[in-house]
């Protein structure tokens, strides 16, 4: 059996090197693993299952005998090279969010929805948002029992969703906090205390810091007042769900940890629904871990859930004033099953179909 070639698009950026880790650590079902970036990065050197690979810049004979290509890439240059890939006949998983909409692309979830992605039309397959994807596991599961008709979701986003700039801001700012503490106590001691250390806010991927502090906003301003992320949240979850009516309300708010993202989900469903029953059903699933006994402590936190690959749930509970409604909390490793994890596990996915 031939094993098929897997290129991967943005081997040297923040969820590149998180999905080489990936690669390292799952069984080699690959022929060829070629690593692909920018020019400024190619002949760069990085280690694939003990073997020593050299970067190529990114260019249409870059392609070239591969057949599937993940890109862990900007909107932008996914838009542009994605369909340049997949011209050539190469499985494109992407992980931007150049293609999550696009009726004729699959947004896919492998614990969810995996036969969507044997109907690629365009030869591409896209990957959820990181904050979409932190619930659908835990989501996916409780939908096919109970049938999921509202979603209100209130996110906690870790500064690594921005990028690796996002974790210099806050790690330069908790530097400069930690110099004079009190500063962080008073009215706009933080940003008070961010210039005195030559820090520049305008250089910052938000407008206010976010040391010791929360940003009530993730992602860009869109029409009525809601944001990218929050549309995405909502757009995206209909998509993996197949529900197209799908009433959904998404708060996104950036918070100052460094990995991993926090939701707190108010699901109401169509069927009658027990905390017990709700809980035995996610703990089944091979990707979800249940961690709820919050009189002893114990409950997800992004703290423990960073560098891990399942989804954690916790404050299982019914809602007091809601009929068929659970609470609950979930957390995930943003840059794990939330980005690099996701697209791999597609990739697995067509590997073995293309066997």
């Amino acid at each position: 059996m031939t094993k098929p070639n897997l290129a991967l698009v943005g081997a040297t950026g923040a969820v590149g090197s998180v999905m080489i880790d990936i690669i390292n650590a799952r069984e080699n079902i690959w022929g060829e693993i070629r690593l692909i970036a920018s020019a400024r990065s190619a002949g760069k050197q990085i280690e694939v299952h003990g073997q020593p690979h050299t970067v190529v810049a990114l260019s249409e004979e870059a392609f070239d005998g591969i057949d599937i290509a993940m890109f862990d890439v900007p909107d932008e240059v996914s838009a542009e090279w994605g369909p340049v890939a997949a011209a050539k006949g190469v499985v494109v998983v992407d992980n931007s969010a150049a293609f999550r909409l696009d009726p004729e692309v699959p947004l896919v979830v492998p614990e969810v929805n995996p036969h969507m992605a044997n109907s690629r039309p365009k030869g591409i397959i896209a990957n959820p948002n990181c904050t979409t994807l932190t619930m659908m596991a835990a989501l996916g599961a409780l939908h096919r029992k109970w049938q999921l008709t509202e979603l209100v979701v209130s996110s906690y986003q870790a500064v690594s969703g921005a990028g690796a700039a996002g974790i210099d801001q806050l790690t330069s700012e908790t530097k400069a906090v930690a110099a004079n503490p009190e500063a962080g106590l008073v009215s706009d001691g933080v940003a008070q205390q961010l210039a005195a250390a030559g820090l520049d806010q305008a250089a910052s991927p938000w407008p206010t810091p976010i040391a010791l502090n929360v940003i009530p906003m993730a992602g860009s301003p869109k029409d009525g007042g809601h944001t990218s992320e929050e549309l995405k949240v909502r757009n995206e979850s209909r998509k993996i769900l197949g529900i197209k009516d799908l009433k959904v309300s998404a708060t996104c708010v950036r918070v100052p940890v460094q990995v991993s993202h926090s939701l707190a989900v108010h699901a109401t469903f169509a069927n009658e629904i027990a905390v017990a029953e709700a809980r035995a059903e996610l703990e089944k699933q091979p990707t979800v871990v249940v961690m709820d006994d919050p009189e002893n402590g114990v409950f997800p936190t992004p703290a423990f859930v960073a560098g891990q690959d399942p989804t954690f749930v916790g404050r299982l509970r019914q809602s007091l004033d809601f009929p068929n409604t659970l609470e609950l909390f979930v957390v995930g490793d943003n840059l794990r099953k939330g980005a690099a994890l996701n697209t791999y596990e597609i990739a697995e996915l067509v590997a073995r179909e293309l066997a």
